[in-house]
C-alpha cells in the first residue's frame, strides 16, 4: 500500500487492491484474459439458450424490483434493458470524482466477468475500453443507498445517452465517444440490469478508501513516532516482550515499526530513561494504531473477496444441465458498509490520538519548547492554529464515524423493505481518510518545526531524518508567522501520494 503504480492489470484472475487502485487512480491498462472471454461467452450463451426455451427469468423477461411479476415479451426485452438505465439513473448533486468513477467501472468489470451474468463480451469491452482510452462518465454522487442509480448514469454512456468528460471536458456522450472513435452499443436481455446490479459502487468507492486508509494509518505510525522521538518519550513502552504478552499481531507490529523508525535515534537512546510513563497518547501508539490497523485489515480481507466476487442477481449458473437464472440478494452490500463504518471508527481513532501528540508538542507546558513551537510568541501566534483546524476536523470525523449501516429506509414498494446503505456508508470513508490526511499532516507540521530544539550532538534516527529532509525541500521553517495553508497542503499530499511511508520503508524495511 505504498502507492506503486502498475502499467497494467489484465483481469480474469485474482487482483488484489493495489492493482484495484492502479486501475482506478492511476490510470493502469486493463487487459482481459482468455479465460475471462470464454467464460462471459459461456453466460451469454446460455442466458439465449433458456430465453429460446421460454423460461421466465427475473429481470430478463420480467419487470424489477415489485414489478417482478409483470412478464415482458421477446420483443420487449431489448427496450426493457434500455428503460431500466434511462429510469434509474436518477441520483442527483454533484458529479463523483473521476478515479470513483473509474473504480465503480472496473467494478462492473470484476462482477460480470465472473461469468454469472449472460451479458456480451462486446458490452464489457466497451467499459474496458472506456477505462483505457480515459472517457469518464459524469454521475452524480448523491441518492444512492447501495447500488443502481450512480451505475445507471455510468452505463447510459454505452448507449450514448447522459454525459461524459474526455480529457476533463464534459460533453455529450455521443460526442465522447465520436472523440475517441467508440461506437455505441445495443443492450440484449439482461444486460441493463446486470450493469447497474450489485456492490459496485459501495466496493469501487470504498476500495478507494480502504486503499487510503491503510496507508495513512502506516504513515501514522512514521509521524507518531516522531512525535516520540522529538517529545523525548521512552521506548521502553514499546518493548516487544511488553507485546508478547498481549500478542495482537497489529500491536506487536505497530511496536516494531515505531521501534524500526528509532532503533539509531541518539534522541531515543538519550531519553529512554527521561521518565518513568509517558502520556497515553505517546506510550499507547501500539495498542490504539494496532487496534485500528486491525480493523482495516480485517476490512482488506473482505474487500479482496468482493472485488473478485459476483455480485448480480440473478446469476446464471453456467452449467449446460443445471443452468438457469438464480435470483437472490448477492447485490446486498452489507459485507462492504458494515467494513467501511468500522473502518471510519478506527482511522477516527488514530486521528484523536494524532491531535493529542500535536497538542504535546505546540503546549510548552508539556513539551519544554516555546510556545507553539516559534520563538517571540505573543507577537508571533507560531502553530496555533493548526490544532485548531485539527479540532474541526476531528469533530467532522466523529460525526462521519456514526455508522450508515444502522439505518434502512424501505424502498420499491417494500420489495426492498430492508436496505443495507453501503453506499453511503463508502461516500464517508472517503472523506474521513481525507481528514485524517489533513490532521496526520498538522502534527507532521508540529513535529518538524519541533527538531530544531533538541540539542544539535542529539541526532534523530535515519528515518525520520530522510523525513525531515524531504519536508525541508518544500515547506521552510517558521521564524516569524507565515502563510501556513500551503505547509499543511504539501505535507497532506506527501502523506495521500504515499511518498513519506515510502521514504521511511527504503530506510527500514516494510511497515506493517
Amino acid at each position: 500500500m505504498t502507492g506503486k503504480q502498475l502499467k497494467d492489470v489484465t483481469l480474469g484472475h485474482t487482483i488484489t487492491l493495489e492493482e484495484f487502485g492502479s486501475v482506478a487512480r492511476y490510470g493502469a491498462y486493463v487487459e482481459f484474459s482468455d479465460s475471462y472471454r470464454q467464460r462471459v461467452e459461456h453466460s451469454f450463451t446460455l442466458i439465449n439458450k433458456r430465453m429460446e426455451e421460454g423460461t421466465t427469468m427475473y429481470g430478463v423477461n420480467t419487470g424489477f424490483g415489485a414489478l417482478s411479476t409483470q412478464k415482458v415479451s421477446e420483443e420487449q426485452t431489448k427496450q426493457l434493458q434500455k428503460n431500466i438505465l434511462l429510469s434509474h439513473a436518477a441520483s442527483i448533486g454533484d458529479p463523483l470524482e473521476e478515479e470513483c468513477v473509474r473504480a465503480v467501472m472496473l467494478m462492473v468489470l470484476q462482477n460480470l466477468g465472473q461469468g454469472y451474468s449472460g451479458v456480451q463480451l462486446r458490452t464489457l469491452e466497451m467499459y474496458r475500453e472506456l477505462l483505457n482510452r480515459g472517457v469518464t462518465p459524469f454521475a452524480p454522487r448523491e441518492g444512492s443507498v447501495g447500488y443502481l442509480s450512480v451505475e445507471a448514469h455510468i452505463a447510459l454512456v454505452l448507449l450514448g445517452e447522459g454525459k461524459a468528460y474526455v480529457q476533463g471536458e464534459l460533453m455529450s456522450s455521443k460526442e465522447a465517444l465520436d472523440k475517441v472513435g467508440l461506437e455505441q452499443v445495443d443492450l440484449a436481455a439482461k444486460e441493463g440490469l446486470a450493469l447497474i446490479n450489485g456492490t459496485t459502487s459501495p466496493t469501487g468507492i470504498g476500495a478507494l478508501a480502504l486503499y487510503d486508509m491503510i496507508k495513512a494509518a502506516k504513515s501514522a505510525d512514521i509521524i507518531a513516532a516522531m512525535s516520540l522521538e522529538v517529545l523525548r518519550g521512552t521506548t521502553r513502552a514499546l518493548d516487544d516482550r511488553l507485546m508478547s504478552v498481549r500478542p495482537h499481531e497489529q500491536q506487536r507490529n505497530t511496536a516494531s515499526n515505531v521501534r524500526r523508525m528509532l532503533e539509531d535515534s541518539m534522541i531515543a537512546q538519550q531519553s529512554i530513561d527521561l521518565r518513568l510513563q509517558d502520556a497515553l497518547s505517546i506510550r499507547a501508539i501500539p495498542q490504539l494504531h494496532g487496534a485500528a490497523k486491525k480493523t482495516l485489515y480485517d476490512a482488506l480481507y473482505t474487500f479482496e473477496i468482493e472485488i473478485n466476487a459476483c455480485c448480480d442477481n440473478p446469476i446464471i449458473w453456467p452449467d449446460e444441465e443445471e443452468g438457469g437464472a438464480i435470483s437472490g440478494s448477492n447485490c446486498d452490500s452489507s459485507y462492504i458498509g458494515i467494513e467501511l463504518d468500522s473502518s471510519c471508527i478506527g482511522v477516527t481513532s488514530i486521528a484523536k490520538m494524532s491531535e493529542r501528540r500535536n497538542n504535546r508538542l505546540i503546549n510548552s507546558h508539556l513539551s519544554g519548547y516555546p510556545p507553539f513551537l516559534v520563538h517571540s510568541s505573543g507577537l508571533n501566534s507560531g502553530l496555533m492554529i493548526p490544532q485548531y483546524s485539527q479540532a474541526g476536523l476531528l469533530n467532522d470525523m466523529k460525526i462521519l464515524a456514526h455508522p450508515s449501516t444502522v439505518d434502512s429506509i424501505s424502498t420499491c414498494a417494500d420489495q426492498e423493505d430492508y436496505v443495507a446503505m453501503g453506499y453511503n456508508a463508502a461516500k464517508k470513508a472517503r472523506e474521513v481518510v481525507n481528514k485524517l490526511e489533513y490532521i496526520l499532516a498538522i502534527e507532521l507540521l508540529s513535529a518538524y518545526h519541533a527538531y530544531p530544539f533538541i540539542e544539535s550532538s542529539l541526532t534523530p534516527g535515519s528515518a525520520s531524518q530522510a523525513v525531515l529532509e524531504r519536508i525541508a525541500e518544500s515547506v521552510t521553517r517558521i521564524t516569524d508567522d507565515k502563510y501556513l495553508y500551503p505547509d499543511i497542503e504539501i505535507l497532506k499530499n506527501l502523506i495521500h501520494s504515499g511518498e513519506i511511508l515510502s521514504l521511511v520503508e527504503e530506510k527500514i524495511g516494510a511497515l506493517h
